[in-house]
């Protein structure tokens, strides 16, 4: 065994127990332990970590920690995801959130009973960023990008993740079902006519379907508080600014 010291930021203290919180402490660790072994064993996933000084230089994931070995770890700063990159996989816990994701016109992966190595799977063979209230299930090896959703509320965690990825430019507002992630297409309204509520029949002239679940779409009062919400996770807040 050798013996290393770990300092966190306290950005990361959601992950530390409350006793190695805010100071510098010491730990043993196997010989063959690399920084990210020993990091993910104290609790905190990788896909949470920025960079990582050792002995005062910076320092890979990878590297083997000597005895007397001393490790700063940052918390990984937001960043702006390319269009092409911003797609993700929820786990079965935060249905909301991907629906919110699918609404805004983010390609998200979801079933109520999706589990950890389906979420893997998405993020190891689908180039996807998994989404997860679960500390262990970002810690699995097929996890190259993912984040922790800290928020409980759907809205606020769709403002996390917005800030966390630098959505709001990429953003297509309306064009993914909700149910099915499928792309949405506009359609005739003599085609839907039949399954219109009377008062949409009568007041609405403008409709999106979706070819797989063959949902009708327009713009009610859910619509203009779905566009409000929108609204206002993309709009600059002044920590952003």
């Amino acid at each position: 065994m050798v013996t290393a010291t770990f300092r966190f930021d306290t950005t990361l203290d959601t992950f530390l127990p409350r006793e190695r919180r805010g100071h510098t402490f010491a730990v043993p660790c196997a010989r063959a332990a690399t920084v990210k072994h020993m990091v993910e064993a104290l609790g905190v996933p990788h896909t949470e970590v920025g960079p990582v000084t050792l002995d005062g230089r910076p320092a890979p994931l990878d590297e083997l920690l000597a005895d007397g070995a001393s490790v700063h770890v940052t918390a990984v700063a937001p960043l702006v995801l390319a269009s092409a990159d911003a797609r993700f996989v929820a786990d079965a816990h935060l249905g909301g959130l991907a629906r919110f994701l699918r609404m805004a016109g983010f390609d998200t992966i979801y079933d109520n009973a999706i589990d950890d190595a389906a979420v893997e799977a998405g993020a190891r063979d689908d180039g996807r960023v998994a989404l997860t209230r679960d500390r262990e299930l970002l810690k699995r090896r097929g996890v190259l990008r993912g984040a922790y959703v800290r928020a409980l509320k759907p809205e606020h965690q769709l403002q996390e993740v917005f800030l966390r990825f630098g959505l709001a430019a990429s953003m297509r507002p309306f064009t993914l079902c909700l149910t099915c992630n499928a792309p949405l297409r506009t359609v005739a309204k003599a085609q839907v006519e039949a399954q219109l509520p009377p008062s949409v029949r009568a007041s609405h002239a403008h409709f999106l379907t979706c070819d797989v679940c063959r949902g009708v779409f327009w713009q009610g009062s859910h619509w203009r508080r779905m566009r409000a919400l929108l609204d206002g996770v993309a709009a600059p807040t002044p920590s952003a600014c």
